[in-house]
């Protein structure tokens, strides 16, 4: 049984690492803003995500990471590496520390090699790597070492990984670049078609967070998009309904709903009637938006089970993995 320190959801959005015998230390957004001209680091994290938009030429904000995937080595790896300083400073650990790092279950072996170097960089003594959706089924404290089919739906930032699990392994597992970043993009694309508005990736965010929904509310509920007009380029704060916020969404949450559904079409029969009486347990930051779990019920005819903290479930997997990466090893300073 291997001994993990640190387990790291290395997200699009944010990146969530657990330490052990302290739980979630840091939950920090996936961002970092640096000079142009001599690329030092100004701000990363929360500091780094309030200047998004905001910034003079000679300072640049950027995600990193892609997609669940390594876009800038260096400004990934000066991240990763601040976050971890962070985590440590919080629990004295001694020496070079064993950590867990997730990454999404389409990756190709360059894509997992990437965020193993990067996380080995940071003074690790060992890097295990786990696909994120087996770290949430272990981070659910679901039993996925019984014979019985479990399936796992994780919606983060730039993917969402199903998987069904049974006595310890995946048996059937699915990864679509499609989540929570798209549901922004379509909010900004709908706005802008409609009403000529113009929003930052924020605002839209915040507006999603506020009144986002993939399914119609039992009552409307109103916000404002505060953008600007694409004709004059006036600032205008603009009421939007969640219903409109439902259409925007629609495709998106349609293209996460047929990706489950095509995971379940290939799962044995067995499993499948396990999934069936168990339900389907969704995590990440994207499971969030209202009406998601609803919406799978609908469409699946499976009962849905949602977690308290859905954006903390992968990192606690990864940190508490154990057994479950003992062949898993990828990087190791003793050698």
């Amino acid at each position: 049984m291997v001994n993990i320190d640190i387990g790291i959801d290395l997200g699009t959005c944010n990146t969530v690492i657990y330490i052990k015998d302290k739980g979630i230390v840091v939950n920090q957004p996936s961002v970092v803003a640096y000079e142009v001209k001599t690329k030092k680091i100004i701000a990363v994290g929360t500091k780094a995500k309030k200047m998004i938009g905001k910034t003079p030429e000679e300072i640049e904000v950027v995600r990193p990471i892609t997609k669940g995937v390594i876009s800038d080595y260096t400004l990934t790896e000066r991240m990763i590496k601040a976050y971890v300083r962070n985590a440590i400073e919080q629990r004295k650990i001694w020496g070079k520390p064993t950590i867990c790092v997730c990454v999404p279950s389409g990756v190709t072996q360059v894509e997992k090699k990437a965020a193993c170097d990067a996380v080995y960089r940071t003074g690790a003594k060992k890097v295990y790597v786990l696909e994120e959706p087996f770290a949430a089924a272990i981070g659910t404290n679901v039993d996925i070492d019984s014979p019985k089919g479990h399936m796992f739906v994780d919606i983060g930032g730039g993917t969402t990984d199903i998987a069904v699990v049974s006595k310890g392994a995946i048996s059937s597992s699915k990864s679509i670049r499609v989540a929570s970043c798209d549901f922004d993009d379509a909010i900004i694309k709908y706005l802008r078609k409609k009403y000529g508005v113009e929003l930052g990736d924020v605002s839209a965010e915040q507006l999603k967070i506020e009144i986002g929904s993939v399914y119609p509310r039992a009552q409307d509920a109103l916000g404002y998009a505060k953008g600007k007009e694409l004709m004059k380029g006036l600032p205008v704060k603009l009421p939007v309904h969640s219903s409109e916020i439902e259409e925007a969404t629609g495709e998106v949450a349609d293209q996460i709903v047929d990706a489950i559904k095509n995971v379940l079409e290939v799962t044995p029969p067995e499993l499948v009637n396990d999934i069936a009486e168990f339900g389907i347990v969704l995590s990440g930051g994207g499971s969030k938006i209202y009406g998601m779990d609803t919406l799978i019920e609908e469409k699946t005819g499976v009962r849905v089970r949602k977690m308290e903290k859905p954006e903390l479930v992968v990192a606690t997997g990864a940190g508490t993995a154990r057994k479950y990466v003992a062949e898993e090893v990828v990087i190791t300073s003793d050698v």
